[in-house]
């Protein structure tokens, strides 16, 4: 995956969110978010695997490339996140609100995206092998060139 090294996470936003997840304390991250609406978090290309992550507030973040297999991040919210090309198999997403969110070309495989909220997002060329969107909604989601072989669609929500 060596394309993907031209960018990198911001060293500064990429530290406050391992010291949260280290000190196990999701909302230090979440109210710094919450308190700069004007920075972008550039978590690109992060190394964030088996992170526990549950209910992070991730909207709008740039996770582009970034390494999340087998990350924690039900309830997470990621509504309008970049995760272009981000490596996300394995992961739980359950009921994660990924609104609007960009997941082109990005790796699913196996995730747990159980009643996950998929409304608008881009999952184009998206690698959705065996992954669980058991009751997900995909209203007006993107899904041009994405695998979803083995995937379970049981109950999703697409559009009428």
């Amino acid at each position: 995956m060596a394309h993907k090294d031209h960018h990198m996470a911001n060293e500064k936003h990429l530290n406050l969110l391992k010291e949260a997840i280290i000190t196990q304390n999701l909302l230090k991250w979440n109210q710094w978010s919450k308190d700069h609406p004007d920075i972008r978090p550039d978590l690109s290309g992060a190394d964030l695997k088996g992170a526990f992550l549950r209910g992070v507030y991730f909207s709008g973040t740039d996770l582009r490339g970034a390494d999340l297999r087998g990350a924690f991040l039900s309830g997470a919210h990621l509504w309008e996140a970049d995760l272009r090309e981000a490596d996300l198999r394995g992961s739980d997403l359950r009921e994660a609100d990924l609104k609007g969110a960009d997941l082109w070309d990005a790796d699913l495989r196996g995730a747990n995206l159980r009643e996950a909220d998929l409304e608008r997002a881009d999952l184009r060329e998206a690698d959705l092998r065996d992954a669980d969107l058991w009751k997900a909604n995909l209203r007006e989601a993107k899904l041009d060139g994405a695998n979803l072989r083995g995937a379970n669609l049981r109950e999703a929500i697409l559009d009428e």
